[in-house]
């Protein structure tokens, strides 16, 4: 039995890595060339992937257990048995379940998506520009070489070299792009955080959400670098 965080890490790294070959076609498409894939753009989308997921699932987790979606409630026909006085009605609900429900807590909900929105959304910003800006300094020295269109750079070690990283330009870089970033992801992930927190009830329901929304984001994003 796979665990959830690893399913959902595998999920997430394969829908970015899709993600980015779907930009790299719209890209091709728009200056009218054939597509021809850039496999380590590919790749360094596909280990975001494995890297941000697990702390994202820990993050969604984090929030459920601190502002639950749901409550326990009693259901409107055990409400009118009370109200009647009907205690056989009262204990035949009882028997079959229908004495309470679970209901949206929207104090909760409203907690949980302002949260989300504000510091989870900030700190995935900052997480993505630097990740990949990083890798992208890493994975320098691969970019010209015979191999690059093919998967020959994965199998020659050192494949990433963070020693290359100019930390200072990554800052820079991160800084100029972030509000950017975070304004454009504002006029897309409030929906989705929504409908994760209202009809989805469990973590791994709404990574699986998330997941597939970011297949939209992701092209958005490789595009946006990609500029």
């Amino acid at each position: 039995m796979i665990a959830p965080i690893v399913k959902a890490t595998i999920q997430s790294a394969a829908i970015n890595a899709v993600s980015n070959v779907v930009a790299q076609f719209i890209a091709a498409q728009r200056i009218k060339q054939p597509l021809i894939i850039d496999w380590i753009s590919v790749f360094q989308f596909f280990i975001f992937g494995c890297a941000c997921t697990p702390p994202n699932f820990m993050w969604q987790d984090f929030l459920e257990s601190s502002f639950p979606g749901y409550h326990m409630a009693p259901t409107s026909e055990a409400v009118a048995s009370a109200a009647a006085g009907d205690d056989k009605e009262l204990d035949r609900e009882a028997r079959e379940g229908r004495l309470v429900e679970p209901r949206l807590n929207k104090g909760n909900t409203l907690a949980k998506t302002l949260l989300d929105q504000t510091v989870g959304a900030a700190l995935n910003t900052l997480l993505f520009s630097t990740f990949m800006h990083a890798i992208r300094d890493a994975m320098a020295h691969h970019h010209g070489a015979p191999d690059t269109g093919g998967l020959g750079f994965l199998l020659g070690g050192q494949a990433i070299r963070y020693d290359n990283v100019g930390w200072l330009a990554v800052w820079h870089k991160t800084r100029a792009e972030f509000f950017g970033i975070l304004v454009a992801g504002w006029t897309f992930w409030p929906l989705i955080s929504i409908v994760n927190f209202v009809f989805l009830k469990t973590v791994e329901a709404r990574n699986l959400m998330g997941s597939l929304a970011g297949l939209a984001w992701g092209v958005y994003v490789s595009l946006f670098l990609g500029k």
